[in-house]
């Protein structure tokens, strides 16, 4: 993901992603947490972070179906 990393460039849909799962699991980097913060559109995260949340209950949530029966 280097080379697409631009400084004055606002991150694709790809790096948003990325960046929300990572900030998700707490690995997030301080280099793309500057990129975010000053090149990304809010409303971009929020509406990955709710579809990746939604994702993510949907999929425990079929698990404890698989698992109890």
């Amino acid at each position: 993901m280097s080379n697409q990393d631009s400084p004055g460039k606002s991150p694709n849909l790809l790096q948003v992603i990325s960046s929300v799962l990572a900030a998700g699991f707490g690995v997030q980097s301080a280099k793309n947490r500057e990129r975010d913060f000053q090149h990304g559109n809010m409303a971009t995260f929020i509406a990955v972070g709710a579809v990746a949340t939604i994702l993510f209950i949907l999929l425990i949530y079929g698990v404890v179906s698989l698992v109890l029966g």
